[in-house]
């Protein structure tokens, strides 16, 4: 029977299992949208949850708490900082689970973790819009331009 025992064991011991979540809820939290597999990414959504409710808390030992589970400092600045303000009013609910089809190798199920409400994929697709103008008009610039006065006669000039 399986009371009282939460959570997936991920096939891995319990250190390896911890570090893996804590790098996957560092991620999100830094780049606000992640590739993993389904189950990992249930586990990590778990997790996430309770570290941006500390982060709306705000009080100091909610920040030593998300620095003791974040990874990097950075994480637990934007965190503070950037995170947790845009979530104020919302009781709950900061991420979203979409699957994202199998993986070639082996297989697996794979979903994209992310944050609700974030703009990362409009500003992607924006970085890209710009790029590619400015490709174009590199292009442009560089293609050889036609003479001026339109084109070659076939009559010989005397």
């Amino acid at each position: 029977m399986r009371h009282r025992n939460q959570g997936r064991k991920l096939s891995r011991n319990t250190e390896h299992r911890r570090a893996l979540l804590r790098n996957l809820v560092t991620s999100l939290i830094l780049e606000e949208r992640i590739e993993t597999t389904v189950p990992k990414a249930k586990e990590a959504r778990r997790l996430a949850e309770r570290i941006i409710t500390l982060g709306k808390r705000g009080d100091l030992h909610a920040r030593r708490l998300a620095a003791a589970y974040c990874m990097t400092p950075a994480a637990v600045q934007k965190l503070f900082g950037d995170i947790a303000p845009r979530y104020a009013t919302r009781p709950g609910g900061y991420t979203r689970i979409t699957r994202a089809g199998w993986r070639k190798g082996d297989g697996a199920d794979v979903a994209v973790l992310e944050l609700v409400g974030t703009g990362v994929l409009q500003k992607r697709a924006e970085i890209r819009a710009r790029r590619a103008e400015a490709r174009q008009k590199a292009a442009e610039q560089a293609a050889p331009q036609p003479e001026p006065g339109g084109p070659p006669s076939d009559e010989k000039e005397s």
